[in-house]
């Protein structure tokens, strides 16, 4: 071990060079796989990295390869189960191609902070970007910007066909609401996400015009927050009333807390509320009972859009859609309407 790595400085391509007794370029070779190396040679680089810990900056071999063989994500929201299951999705599918994955999460969205961002991601060397930004205003912003790079965004209102790609979250929100009336039920709340989050406002809209187009009439949607404690002291609201026979809940975890503000009033699910929630979180099948709801396959979600990255997806056939359906998930929370 050299002087500079006791001291705690990372060790360097030049360090494994020089104990080695090789030239950098023949480390580079060696790092490389390149078939000129003699075999000998090669075993002694190795073990020298092994006992100096070396490990090869990725971005420092992309200057010298041209290829990271990387990915990046941008994302305003990681923590919230869509944008998370999400990005797992497009890891699994990127490791499946050969490809790193390196995400920048951004606290705030204005525009100084997305360009910061982006900034970071492609100084790792990115060959390819994907956009995982709840928030109307960060499309905006991006609108604005250089990309270099094919890039994706995860978005659902068609606000940028050229790179949007999304489950169809109006189709499951028109999906739940049809799934409610069919049932009989003509008496339903829409307990809404975020008004500033894309899903949310695209799940409210598939509920009005599912509404509409069966001509239901309805009341204004509630906005929520996505939590289950929301859920839980909206539902008690709305039980001092209870001028209604079904709710859908724009994401599982309120249905869980409306759930639980039924039950608190002594009522039973679904014989006197029905309820729906959406995106089908592993929890939902064992809530009491088990909740009926939106599934959205982030499994397919994540292996088309590294496919669109790597250009084995041709955005102008035909045969390609830029959004995947969704599937209703039958279980014991909804019933027929109480007459």
């Amino acid at each position: 071990m050299t002087e500079e790595t006791r001291r705690g400085r990372a060790p360097s391509i030049r360090d494994v060079a020089r104990l080695a007794g090789v030239s950098h370029q023949t480390v580079s070779r060696v790092l490389n796989h390149h078939p000129s190396i003699r075999p000998e040679t090669k075993q002694r680089v190795l073990d020298v990295m092994g006992e100096l810990q070396y490990k090869p900056n990725r971005a420092a071999r992309a200057l010298v390869t041209s290829r990271s063989r990387t990915f990046g994500i941008l994302s305003a929201s990681s923590t919230e189960y869509g944008p998370a299951s999400t990005i797992a999705a497009i890891e699994e599918a990127a490791r499946e191609a050969g490809y790193w994955v390196t995400t920048a999460n951004i606290e705030s969205q204005d525009a100084a902070s997305i360009a910061e961002g982006l900034a970071h991601l492609a100084a790792q060397g990115i060959e390819g970007l994907v956009v995982i930004a709840p928030q109307v205003r960060v499309f905006d912003t991006l609108a604005e910007l250089q990309i270099d790079v094919p890039w994706v965004t995860m978005q659902s209102t068609g606000r940028d066909d050229a790179h949007a790609l999304s489950v169809d979250q109006i189709a499951g929100a028109r999906m739940a609401t049809r799934h409610l009336i069919e049932l009989g039920h003509r008496n339903i709340y829409h307990l809404a996400g975020p008004q500033d989050w894309i899903e949310a406002e695209a799940r409210m809209r598939g509920f009005l015009e599912e509404m509409s187009a069966q001509d239901v009439a309805t009341t204004a949607p509630i906005l929520g927050d996505w939590t289950a404690g929301f859920g839980y002291h909206a539902g008690r609201e709305l039980l001092t009333v209870r001028d209604f026979t079904a709710i859908f809940a724009s994401n599982d975890q309120m249905a869980l807390g409306l759930m639980h503000a039924v039950h608190d009033a002594g009522l039973s699910i679904p014989g006197d509320v029905s309820i729906i929630g959406f995106d089908d979180i592993p929890e939902a099948a064992h809530f009491w009972p088990p909740l009926t709801t939106i599934r959205q396959d982030f499994a397919e979600l994540g292996r088309r859009c590294v496919g669109i990255l790597l250009g084995e997806v041709d955005p102008a056939s035909p045969e390609h859609r830029w959004t995947i359906e969704p599937e209703l998930v039958l279980r014991a929370s909804t019933g027929p309407a109480a007459f």
